[in-house]
């Protein structure tokens, strides 16, 4: 029997939504942080060859911060209030999988050396599959699920914002369509050596960043991006502390350091004045 509010309009949110999520987020918290810890050592602790740590050590970075959203997603009434961070989780799932799949002589286990990184490989492969077929699966239920009224906007977005937003979610995205279908040019263009699969990587969480950006814009409701207004500013932080201590490694004077600069302070900000917001409009939780 469903247990929401008539009178909050909106698509049930399925339980399959709500585990999946909890799943996803100890699965990156404790991968994402081992990724992140070895690139900040400098060693390059993934699934395939990295020429540098750097590029493994950002997609762990990602998988930690993104994870705080997600344990949250629970507290969600409707599917309304947690699809701008849970489809881009799919995103990163499904684009992931495919990576490591169109990429597979990268990985470890195709190009041998230490027991531990091809174990790590092996796991990565069958962990991410069966996660990628699960938020597929998910999806899917959630979309059965019955559908009252469309819900109502109870903080709609500053018309200053929009603007901002529409930039800032149209530069990750073409940055991510850039690196996952032309890596070898767009690759060329990190600040820091990359690798094929390292550039398609990188570019399936620009996508998901994207996606999950202009959905907020899609929206319209400060109300329906509780749990991605944990996720942003958390991405946007363990990105930079990464990359403030692999410094050396990043060519600051190259063309593209300042825009990576400029878009990881912008999903900063959005985090934290999207917060802000939501305080002082006072909306119910």
């Amino acid at each position: 029997m469903s247990t929401q509010d008539p009178d909050l309009g909106g698509r049930e949110l399925s339980p399959a939504i709500t585990t999946l999520s909890a799943v996803v987020a100890v699965v990156s918290i404790l991968t994402g942080a081992l990724m992140a810890v070895a690139g900040l050592t400098g060693h390059a602790f993934g699934a395939w060859h990295s020429p540098e740590a750097l590029s493994p050590g950002l997609i762990g970075a990602a998988m930690v911060g993104v994870s705080p959203g997600l344990l949250v997603v629970g507290r969600a009434r409707v599917w309304e209030e947690v699809r701008t961070l849970v489809l881009p989780t799919a995103v990163v799932l499904v684009g992931l999988f495919a990576v490591s799949v169109a990429d597979g002589g990268e990985l470890h286990v195709a190009t041998g050396g230490l027991i531990v990184l091809v174990m790590f490989s092996l796991g990565w492969v069958a962990v991410l599959g069966a996660l990628a077929a699960a938020a597929v699966l998910c999806l899917v239920v959630q979309y059965r699920r019955p559908v009252t009224a469309p819900p109502a906007r109870t903080a709609p977005l500053p018309a200053w914002s929009k603007p901002l937003l529409a930039v800032l979610g149209s530069g990750w995205l073409g940055l991510g369509t850039g690196l996952v279908l032309a890596p070898r040019f767009w690759g060329g263009l990190v600040p820091w050596a990359v690798g094929r699969a390292d550039a398609q990587g990188l570019g399936v969480w620009c996508l998901a960043l994207g996606v999950g950006v202009l959905g907020a814009l899609a929206e319209d409701d400060l109300a329906r991006l509780r749990p991605a207004l944990l996720s942003v500013p958390g991405v946007a932080l363990a990105s930079a502390v990464l990359l403030a201590g692999r410094a050396g490694d990043v060519t600051w004077s190259s063309g593209a350091a300042l825009p990576l600069v400029v878009l990881l302070a912008g999903l900063l900000s959005t985090g934290a004045i999207g917060h802000w917001l939501l305080t002082r409009r006072a909306v119910p939780a």
